[in-house]
């Protein structure tokens, strides 16, 4: 990829640059899935950690649970789960907002002192679209979307995976060079000046 696109990757529709990697383990936990749709997700997580380098732990020790998958059928259950409101900041406001836009899933990252990443939080709402994807792509874009801060505009008109020809579904190559490159310790766990995205480039070009 040129230095524009992987720019773009992380350039907010706010026209700021940011983007930011894990600074610790993941240690993900899903809910309202069955044990065979639980085992898909876990792999999906697994499979981009081992790609970026991160390790998978069992727990963290600050949080437990440092990204926490929700599945579920309507933007209300958010509002009737017990304790919620602690995890999601404004969280009434926020669910009527995704209910106006008819949105099927929603992500917020917290962030340790340093500026990496620290918990992610995956919401989807299974609507008549998401039923029709098949449980390996959906985690495996879920996975994708939590290993990295990208910009909330990388992937609206384009997804980072591909479909082979004989149907499987797979990582882009060159979003997997852009994830192995922003982990490459010589860069900064997160960075806020689109020069990085020329580190970035320059990363990708010395890993191949």
């Amino acid at each position: 990829m040129q230095p524009d696109e992987i720019e773009a990757l992380f350039t907010r529709s706010d026209a700021t640059y940011l983007c930011a990697r894990w600074g610790r383990p993941q240690a993900p936990v899903v809910f309202g899935v069955d044990d065979a749709t639980l085992s898909v997700v876990k792999g999906a997580f697994e499979a981009v950690a081992q790609l970026a380098g991160v390790e998978i732990a069992e727990t963290d020790p600050e949080l437990g649970a440092n990204i926490m998958v929700f599945f579920f059928e309507d933007w209300s259950e958010l509002t009737e789960t017990p304790n919620m409101d602690r995890l999601v900041p404004d969280l009434g406001p926020l669910v009527a907002r995704l209910e106006a836009q008819e949105a099927n899933q929603y992500r917020f990252f917290r962030f340790d002192p340093d500026g990496g990443i620290k918990a992610a939080f995956v919401f989807i709402r299974m609507d008549a679209h998401l039923r029709d994807v098949p449980a390996e792509t959906l985690a495996l874009s879920q996975a994708v979307q939590t290993i990295l801060l990208w910009s909330d505009t990388a992937f609206l008109g384009q997804s980072p995976l591909a479909r082979t020809e004989d149907g499987a579904t797979l990582l882009k190559p060159e979003i997997a060079q852009v994830i192995r490159a922003a982990y490459d310790p010589i860069l900064p766990v997160a960075a806020t000046d689109a020069s990085h995205a020329l580190r970035l480039s320059a990363r990708i070009g010395a890993l191949q």
